[in-house]
């Protein structure tokens, strides 16, 4: 009665049961994978926020297959004022109502039933699904930790095929919060261009960069190889740039056709207005044909609601005061990470550049699973394991940084506890 592409295993992993099972039984979790700005304790500005859902404007309907042009406007000028892509044409924008309804337009932009798009790992679990749903098959190619994080550039050659049709980057990735570098776009470019391939880059955390281990090589992140930095290049990431920014955004690639994805849940914090884009950039003739056929795919659904559109502005505004907030979370719960890291020889944190997260290199005494599923039952904390983001072996524990702090440092102290026993 199903299709093949829905028959997925829909049984919860042990992991997720025991994770119930505690909560069941009143246990106290302490929850180190929390993902939701809207429940860690921010402060909002709530008045702008409702009322700018309540704009006369909106009980007017005007259908635009890209979304309002206010609203694309909105979100030009957050490219220009934050990212300094002065020159983005609003009329290559395209709304959608998340990254993954974005994800959806460019793959079926892209590909035939069949196709393959390569994609990074370690990265995101929500790509298997999101492929499957379009018939696209997807193959990985690997991120190495030598100094930091750093694209395998050898595999993606051996990873494309006459069927590959696109290279998914994730800037900053997610979990490892490792940037594109500067001296890694012109041979990410080169492979595009020399195998017709576009590139898809999800920027949803490129905001949240942290600078702390740029080139201090602190002892936090172990010792020999570990603690040393990463050498940058001093090469501009765009033409146009004065220096060296590893978080510029895609969207001022011109070089290839790229499609560049974000949107309000990770920018102003706020995933429950369901607001996000796809940025089209690249060869002026690509741009032209690929924003024709995605403007007839966008118009076939035509998604967002006109409320939330006419809300943009305010709500993109609303990044300034968030992103303050969330980044000083960020850096108190790594600080705090850090401290207690120095104190015990168990395991080490990687190096991270960008985004909520944190990755944990730890003794290999058990599989990633069944150490979360121990500290779940003995410590009542709930951490990831590594194979949740297809990390190539075992070895690997997963944190948000957005928890509360005082839980962060409580569930750290527990996990370092287990741990070091």
């Amino acid at each position: 009665m199903f299709s093949d592409r829905t028959n997925w295993k829909l049984a919860q992993n042990r992991f997720t049961q025991a994770v119930e099972q505690a909560r069941a039984a009143g246990a106290k979790i302490l929850d180190l994978t929390v993902s939701n700005p809207t429940r860690v304790g921010l402060s909002y500005d709530s008045a702008a926020t409702l009322a700018a859902l309540a704009s006369p404007a909106a009980l007017d309907y005007e259908p635009q297959a890209k979304g309002l042009r206010e609203a694309r406007e909105a979100v030009a000028e957050y490219y220009r004022s934050d990212h300094g892509v002065r020159d983005l044409d609003p009329e290559r924008i395209v709304l959608t109502t998340s990254t993954s309804e974005g994800y959806s337009y460019v793959f079926r932009l892209l590909s035939n039933a069949g196709d393959e798009l390569l994609v990074p790992k370690p990265s995101y679990p929500l790509f298997e699904f999101l492929a499957d749903l379009q018939d696209v098959k997807l193959v990985p190619y690997p991120l190495i930790y030598d100094h930091g994080w750093q694209m395998d550039f050898p595999s993606l050659e051996t990873a494309v095929t006459a069927r590959t049709r696109g290279v998914v980057v994730v800037h900053p990735n997610n979990p490892t919060g490792s940037y594109v570098h500067a001296e890694e776009l012109g041979p990410l470019n080169t492979f595009c261009r020399e195998h017709g391939l576009a590139l898809v880059v999800d920027e949803v955390f490129l905001d949240y960069g942290l600078d702390t281990d740029a080139g201090d090589g602190n002892s936090h992140v172990g010792t020999g190889a570990l603690a040393r930095p990463v050498e940058r290049s001093s090469t501009a990431f765009f033409a146009g740039s004065s220096e060296l920014k590893p978080h510029t955004s895609f969207a001022g690639n011109r070089d290839v056709l790229t499609f560049t994805l974000s949107g309000l849940s990770k920018i102003s914090a706020l995933p429950q207005m369901k607001v996000a884009w796809v940025v089209t950039s690249g060869p002026e003739d690509e741009v032209a044909a690929a924003m024709a056929r995605l403007e007839v795919i966008a118009d076939t659904y035509l998604s967002m609601n006109a409320p939330v559109q006419w809300a943009v502005p305010v709500l993109l505004e609303q990044r300034k005061s968030i992103q303050r907030q969330l980044l000083a979370r960020v850096r108190a719960n790594l600080a705090e990470l850090d401290q207690q890291l120095a104190g015990q020889k168990a395991c080490q944190r990687l190096i991270v550049e960008g985004g909520w997260y944190a990755v944990l290199r730890v003794p290999v005494t058990r599989s990633d699973e069944e150490l979360a599923i121990e500290l779940v039952r003995e410590r009542s904390v709930v951490v990831h394991p590594g194979h949740f983001y297809d990390f190539s072996s075992d070895g690997y524990l997963v944190l948000s940084l957005i928890t509360a702090e005082g839980e962060f440092g409580e569930g750290i102290r527990k996990v370092l506890e287990e741990l070091n026993v």
